[in-house]
Parts: C-alpha cells; sequence; structure tokens
C-alpha cells in the first residue's frame, strides 16, 4: 500500500505543538484592514488551537 500523501493546502495552513496539538492562524488579517480598529488587528495576529473536534480530521490532512 502506497504511502498516505499530506494534503497542500492543510500543509500550508496548520502546524504541530511539541505536544501534537495543531496550531492555526486567525482569517481576516489579509485585506481591507481600513475598517478594522486596531484592537481587531492586534488580536488576530495570534496564533490560536484548533478545536478538539476538529483536531482528527486535520491530523488526517496532514497524514500524522
Amino acid at each position: 500500500m502506497p504511502k498516505m500523501k499530506t494534503k497542500s493546502s492543510a500543509k500550508k495552513r496548520f502546524t504541530l505543538t511539541g505536544t501534537g496539538k495543531v496550531k492555526r492562524k486567525h482569517a481576516f488579517k489579509s485585506h481591507i484592514l481600513t475598517k478594522k480598529t486596531k484592537k481587531q488587528k492586534r488580536n488576530l495576529t495570534h496564533v490560536a488551537m484548533i478545536e478538539k473536534v476538529d483536531e482528527a480530521n486535520v491530523k488526517r490532512l496532514l497524514a500524522k
């Protein structure tokens, strides 16, 4: 049986931490930033963790 391939879209969007959690970036930070407040933009800068219910699906996409 051949190896599982990693989905390239998932590879670009998610990273695994040392403990096996999945990190993600916030959406809505790429363009049309003039109408967003400083606080909104600042809070969107920080990375977030994937919710527990989505973790298995994302790890399958990453083939881990």
